[in-house]
């Protein structure tokens, strides 16, 4: 998917699980509280890891590397952006329709990627996994809200 440069990213995809290890229900508008993360996801209440943001783009690059198609729920990610590079740098700020998250950490992709996408997932992702974080203020957001990576 070619996307002009100017053209601000938009959520495409949201995902949660209610637990661990089960599978990820995509949902077309969650509800995020400050310093708890999405309501029905499995790491609402957690202390740092609230929210997980990858981006369509990366995920692309990734599956070229693969040689198959990734689906966005299958990274167990939540959320899904059409574009751009996911601040990684802890502090970083991300603005998602109304709320906004402080970056936490890189993500990390998970052993189970190779499972549920297939051989050399993991490995495709390394660096493509999006980014950890934390709810700073709550808000809905609905697929088809602005992404300011920058804010």
């Amino acid at each position: 998917m070619v996307t002009p440069p100017t053209q601000k990213p938009v959520i495409t995809s949201i995902h949660i699980a209610p637990g661990s290890r089960l599978p990820m229900k995509s949902v077309p508008t969650v509800e995020a509280e400050a310093g708890k993360g999405l309501v029905g996801d499995r790491y609402h209440g957690t202390r740092h890891r609230h929210v997980s943001v990858q981006s369509a783009s990366q995920l692309d690059e990734a599956a070229d590397d693969l040689g198959a198609p990734i689906d966005p729920g299958d990274t167990r990610r939540n959320i899904t952006i059409a574009h751009g590079d996911v601040p990684s740098t802890p502090g970083a700020r991300i603005q998602l329709g109304a709320i906004e998250l402080e970056v936490v950490r890189t993500a990390a992709p998970c052993r189970l990627l190779d499972d549920a996408i297939g051989d050399g997932a993991r490995r495709a992702l390394s660096r493509r996994a999006g980014s950890i974080c934390r709810v700073l203020t709550g808000g809905t957001i609905a697929v088809g809200d602005a992404a300011d990576l920058d804010a």
